[in-house]
């Protein structure tokens, strides 16, 4: 039997018809199904610049920033199975993670380097955006977009940095708060709302724990969405000096 008269019996199937509401694409309007109804492709844009596909063109930044973000999920559940909210078990539990569970001295640099590479990465992503223009229209929306996600990205790893409950910590989170308490008019409430009270003890470190585990990823997530949604819909990366 030749391939096309394969292919046409594949593709005429009632099995085939139910996981691929298309023919082969193999014209066009095809193609574009074949992008739009499946739930991996779909978040690429149907047409892009030849350009933009170049890895040394964005070198991969914003996939590896949202792949740091996953590992960071994933192991951030896993330490949660172990650590304890408080000021009298906090830096116990981490030493406990460290030196007596399997694998835990790997999670717990895993989490932490994540962490940090994250930063980095989301930083030199937002450098080569504006490098490239791709901030001007029509993707005003998603620059504010992506500064909101290093925003976030930045307030993560502050709200993870009191768990531990270690000197470190417990210094770098009081001067920071310190720092945070000069904002103009409402700093002392911005202060205040982060620590739960006018010094570092327990209600900070709950709401700390609560802001890196909770309300911080959920709002990364969300944007992230939308972030991968805009850029589908403006037609894939930018690739000249007009955001066009």
């Amino acid at each position: 039997m030749e391939k096309p008269q394969i292919i046409n019996r594949i593709t005429s199937s009632r099995i085939w018809q139910s996981f691929f509401r298309h023919g082969w694409p193999d014209n066009p309007l095809d193609r574009s199904l074949v992008i739009t109804s499946n739930v991996f492709l779909h978040l690429h844009s149907v047409k892009v610049n030849r350009q933009s596909l170049k890895w040394s063109y964005s070198f991969g930044l914003g996939i590896i920033s949202t792949i740091l973000f996953g590992i960071l999920s994933l192991t951030g559940v896993l330490l949660m199975f172990y650590y304890i909210p408080s000021t009298e078990r906090a830096y116990f539990t981490m030493k406990n993670i460290q030196v007596s569970i399997p694998f835990g001295q790997l999670l717990r640099n895993i989490h932490r380097w994540s962490a940090h590479g994250m930063v980095l990465v989301v930083v030199l992503h937002m450098v080569r955006v504006f490098y490239t223009g791709a901030y001007k229209p029509p993707r005003e929306f998603n620059w504010v977009v992506g500064v909101f996600l290093l925003l976030l990205t930045l307030f993560a790893s502050f709200t993870g940095y009191l768990l531990p409950w270690d000197q470190l910590a417990y210094w770098a989170i009081t001067v920071g708060t310190n720092i945070a308490s000069y904002i103009p008019l409402a700093g002392q409430v911005v202060r205040e709302m982060l620590l739960g009270g006018v010094e570092v003890g327990q209600p900070a470190l709950i709401r700390f724990y609560t802001f890196h585990i909770i309300l911080v990823p959920f709002v990364i997530a969300i944007l992230v969405s939308v972030h991968i949604w805009r850029v589908r819909k403006d037609g894939g990366l930018a690739i000249n000096d007009r955001g066009e």
